[in-house]
């Protein structure tokens, strides 16, 4: 069981600002991580979605989860990710709306391996906001 700084996320996934979404990893073991980010009130997306109500879009939770995904099959090791290689998201399944997300929030994602078949990862994703699910997503990742 460990933990990862923004510093060690950046290392292991190629993700970057303005279209990182995870902050830090609170845990990670061999096949379950829980990343967390801030959704900071100044971020663009919320001058258009929906201007006076913000809400953060549901297609960048599950880019949340999807990464966080993809930073667990990163930081494995084992060669899951072959040099110049990365995780890219192959499905999503079962994408369910649950909360709306808003400026302020921090989002806490935990997202679980739950099969491997080859360069294929399939993965279960929930995503909170002070304990309250926002939403939920199986998804698979495949090494590209």
């Amino acid at each position: 069981m460990t933990a990862l700084s923004h510093e060690q996320v950046l290392s292991l996934i190629p993700h970057r600002d303005p279209f990182l979404w995870i902050d830090t990893a609170d845990l990670v073991e061999e096949s379950r991580i829980v990343t967390r980010k801030f959704i900071s009130p100044d971020l663009p997306v919320f001058q258009g979605h929906y201007p006076g109500q913000p809400i953060f879009p549901g297609v960048l939770l599950c880019e949340i989860a999807l990464q966080s995904g993809a930073l667990l099959i990163s930081q494995r090791g084992e060669g899951d990710v072959p040099p110049g290689k990365v995780p890219v998201a192959t499905r999503l399944n079962n994408v369910k709306f649950r909360q709306m997300v808003r400026p302020g929030d921090t989002v806490v994602a935990t997202v679980e391996i739950v099969e491997r078949a080859g360069p294929a990862f399939f993965c279960n994703g929930k995503l909170t906001v002070e304990g309250k699910t926002a939403a939920t997503v199986e998804f698979a990742v495949a090494v590209a």
